[in-house]
């Protein structure tokens, strides 16, 4: 199920939608999370293990600090965490010693799936109403029609919440019963995002290394970058059918340019650990008879691996 919105902002919640919302964790992204609330006309109460980081949240005269967790969860109907991982939202709601009886927690914490199943499991022996999401935009992007967020878990919790977590924008999607599915997607592009990262830094490095210039390497850095929507594409298509032509690329093409990276960072003592990894792959496909294959052949090569 997706709902998208066409406006910057979402219309006010009035009357019985403006339902009072609780939010945990006041970091930049729990920040934006009840900003975004507030923006949406809800009754918003905020709660923050360290105190002092509501800024402006309580000076807007919208919000209400609440002293403790307990307080924080009695004032809300919908109980929305943001924190650091899973191990301290299970903390948090463990200080929480009130009835949850008509509330439903929304857990926008970032872990990992098993994580979230298990998450699912404890809140459900407390009689706790639960549904995990993932954030997939930056805290600018909440509560604007760029903003992401998936969410899974039991149908009818989704149903309680769907209408007022439109507050946070921008589209939403339901991805089903399996209260895991969200975070599964979260770390899979998180994966993209980490090795890109790794990889541009890494980059940048190697090219410093050579005399080139940031502003310089940037725009023809730029270039490769544009490649990757088409490759992303082209790769699931290859994936889904079982199929790696090496008509553009090949993995004995790959081996070698790898190899010239890693020769040249290694030459300037730059840590090729990241690569080095990425070579073993590479050459165990070589090593399999894959080497006239298309990249998208690596990915059989990490599952035979696991």
């Amino acid at each position: 199920m997706t709902s998208t919105t066409p406006d910057p902002r979402l219309p006010s919640a009035e009357g019985s939608d403006a339902v009072p919302v609780t939010v945990l964790g006041l970091g930049p992204m729990g920040r934006a999370l009840a900003s975004a609330f507030l923006d949406a006309g809800h009754p918003v109460t905020v709660w923050n293990r360290t105190p002092g980081k509501a800024g402006d949240l309580a000076e807007r005269g919208a919000a209400v600090v609440a002293g403790s967790v307990g307080d924080a969860v009695h004032a809300g109907q919908v109980i929305v965490t943001c924190l650091i991982d899973y191990d301290a939202v299970r903390s948090t709601l463990e200080r929480a010693a009130c009835d949850w009886a008509g509330r439903t927690f929304v857990n926008l914490t970032s872990g990992h799936p098993a994580e979230a199943r298990e998450m699912a499991r404890w809140t459900s022996s407390r009689g706790i109403d639960y549904l995990d999401g993932a954030i997939l935009t930056p805290t600018p992007a909440i509560g604007t029609p760029s903003a992401t967020v998936l969410y899974s878990g039991a149908a009818d919790v989704h149903a309680a919440v769907e209408v007022t977590m439109r507050a946070l924008g921008g589209t939403a999607v339901y991805l089903g019963d399996d209260p895991g599915r969200a975070s599964a997607y979260d770390i899979a592009l998180l994966d993209i995002f980490g090795t890109s990262v790794s990889g541009i830094v890494h980059a940048f490095v190697l090219a410093e290394a050579e005399g080139i210039t940031p502003r310089r390497f940037a725009a023809f850095a730029r270039g490769v970058g544009a490649l990757l929507p088409e490759m992303i594409d082209r790769f699931a298509e290859q994936i889904e059918a079982g199929d790696y032509p090496g008509d553009r690329s090949t993995i004995v093409s790959a081996a070698s340019g790898i190899r010239h990276v890693i020769a040249g960072a290694s030459g300037h003592g730059i840590d090729v650990g990241v690569l080095a990894a990425a070579r073993s792959i590479i050459d165990r496909a070589v090593a399999d008879g894959h080497g006239a294959d298309g990249l998208a052949r690596l990915t059989t090569v990490l599952r035979a691996a696991q």
